[in-house]
């Protein structure tokens, strides 16, 4: 995980990161920070001006290196050959479906694109494409895993920018009062609506104009040096080819069959089931094997903790998590839960329950009842229950930080949801072992630098309500449309906000529902056998809801049996970090 930063001005001095944004960066990335001014000498024909002269590419990056025996410091400079520069941020699992070698993969990224932009490819040998554009277009689609980045060709005088097809990195830009153009991991100090999330549905270009001879002072202005958005160019991820530029996406269009008849039952030994099992594991292990040691572990032998509310997907991660990982690692399960003023009033006046402020949350009580399943299951491993409460006045204390953090998105579901996401990735609480049950629980603060997520699931797996209603209104038609809808905009609407919340801890969420083969995998697989609406059931599913069926059967098969019945709840419920305040306030609200 790292924090990016870039500026574009034409002004008589490069614009640098302030204090305030340079601090936010480093929380993401605290291992090393390196800064650097780019570039000079191209014209200045990207701006409302005439005539030529300076422009200043300023570049910096912070680092959380999680892959390889060093530290690599960004940004990457080509500088002994091309002068080309890349900021990256991202985990490149495979490169043209290969896997990369356990070693930092910003150097074999910034290779990879190297090659793209240089004349390496016009060799005797090189059938391929002449264009450096598409090049450069065909190396990204290569490339398999998380990313956001900003890359400089030097050699072709064009700037790339943008984020993975799914948008698993945050990734913002915008233009400050004077017209400059800044690319970063996060918003800067000002209004929610100045930096925007760059899209998920390319990567995006400019061209400068190849301007070696220009005065390197700047021309007298003929106007205000103002940056123009309409320099910027889309480079579409697309199924197949286009006239023009264009990427080829990882991920297929969505398999739209309608069974006839009544689809055959789904058991705990179909083959789809089996295959979904293999897929899963494969995708979970490339993101937990190997993980460097932590560097403030103290000793710990914790790698790998679970954003853990006891759910179905959650556990699910755990529960297959504990077949890959060496058996002598602990798993950290951060289980959050808030302390709610109008709750806490509720049951005060006898309207509600009177337990404790956290335990009576329904995230904790399903969390502690899964984290008794798996102990139940995977007697030999130790799970750590970590116990995440916050009061009140601990949640107000932070809200400006992650209002801050989790911008552009500004409504009181995003401040719900990025709360929760927020101080369970602190992952600082009170922990009880599973080895050690009779042992009094302890203050513990996670060493954890990976997390584990179940997002994406209910996705691709039609785990919402809604995906119900659309069957009964329209049937299957109306259930892959709605699936469709929610595949195409989880970069849009979840993974940016989420990443720039969980990220300020300096700690690196993965998502093994969202692997490209896995997601490729699913869209390609028939809706009924995804879950289990309109499939006859059979009486070992006595309890089992149709949403996400294929993954409960899956968590049924391997033991756990209360798991695979649960409930869907969203976070914002589970936690209690919803209506704090005022119990009419929609979800739609803008914050104020």
């Amino acid at each position: 995980m790292c924090g990016i930063f870039f500026s574009l001005t034409a002004a008589e001095n490069p614009v640098l990161l302030d204090r305030d944004l340079r601090y936010l960066l480093t929380k993401r990335g605290p291992d090393e920070g390196s800064y650097s001014i780019g570039v000079r000498g191209a014209g200045l024909n990207l701006f409302n001006h005439e005539g030529n002269g300076r422009m200043w590419l300023s570049f910096a990056s912070t680092v959380l290196s999680m892959r390889g025996d060093d530290v690599v410091r960004q940004p990457l400079t080509d500088s002994g050959r091309t002068g080309s520069i890349l900021a990256w941020n991202g985990d490149a699992w495979k490169i043209d479906g290969q896997p990369i070698p356990e070693k930092n993969d910003t150097e074999i990224v910034f290779n990879h694109l190297l090659q793209a932009t240089t004349q390496d490819y016009l060799a005797e040998d090189y059938t391929g494409v002449s264009n450096p554009v598409q090049r450069v277009a065909d190396a990204i689609s290569k490339i398999t895993g998380p990313f956001a980045f900003v890359f400089y060709d030097a050699v072709n005088f064009r700037l790339y920018f943008g984020r993975d097809c799914l948008g698993r990195r945050s990734l913002l830009w915008g233009l400050d009062a004077a017209g400059n153009l800044t690319i970063c991991s996060l918003s800067d100090a000002s209004s929610p609506s100045s930096f925007q999330e760059v899209e998920a549905d390319g990567i995006y270009m400019i061209e400068f104009q190849d301007d070696q001879s220009a005065d390197p002072e700047p021309a007298p202005a003929a106007g205000p040096l103002c940056f123009d958005v309409k320099n910027i160019q889309r480079i579409p991820w697309s199924h197949e080819a286009l006239p023009k530029y264009h990427m080829i996406s990882p991920i297929p269009p969505m398999n739209k069959a309608i069974p006839e008849g009544t689809p055959s039952q789904l058991t705990v030994t179909s083959s789809v089931l089996r295959e979904l099992e293999d897929r899963l594991r494969q995708s979970l292990a490339l993101r937990i094997q190997n993980v460097r040691e932590p560097p403030l572990a103290g000793g710990s032998n914790v790698k790998i903790a679970v954003l853990f509310s006891g759910g179905l997907d959650c556990t699910l991660l755990a529960r297959l998590a504990h077949d890959i990982l060496p058996p002598g690692e602990t798993i950290d399960l951060l289980n959050v839960a808030f302390e709610n003023p109008r709750v806490v009033a509720a049951a005060a006046k006898g309207l509600g329950q009177r337990s404790s402020a956290y335990e009576g949350c329904p995230d904790r009580i399903t969390g502690r009842a899964a984290f008794a399943e798996l102990q139940r299951v995977c007697p030999s491993r130790n799970w750590r229950f970590v116990a995440v409460d916050i009061p009140y006045v601990v949640t107000i204390t932070h809200r400006d930080t992650i209002k801050r953090l989790m911008r552009p998105h500004n409504t009181e579901m995003d401040l719900s949801i990025a709360c929760a996401l927020y101080f369970a990735a602190r992952g600082q609480g009170t922990a009880i072992d599973s080895q050690r049950p009779d042992a009094r629980p302890f203050q513990y603060k996670t060493p954890a630098r990976v997390l584990l997520s179940g997002l994406g699931a209910d996705e691709l797996f039609a785990g919402y309500s809604r995906h119900g209603i659309a069957f009964s209104r329209n049937g299957y038609r109306g259930l892959i449309n709605e699936i469709e809808l929610d595949v195409s905009r989880l970069g849009k609407r979840n993974l940016g906000r989420d990443n720039r919340v969980i990220a300020h801890w300096g700690r690196e969420a993965r998502f093994p529902y969202l692997d490209e083969d896995f997601v490729a995998w699913v869209v390609r697989t028939p809706v009924w056998e995804k879950c289990g609406f309109g499939v006859p059931g059979a009486p070992i599913d006595a309890g089992i809801d149709s949403e996400k069926k294929t993954l409960r059967l899956l968590a049924l098969k391997l033991g756990l049996e209360n798991v695979s019945r649960e409930k869907k709840r969203a976070i914002q419920f589970g936690s209690r970090t919803a209506k704090m305040e005022k119990g009419k306030t929609k979800g739609t609200d803008a914050l104020d």
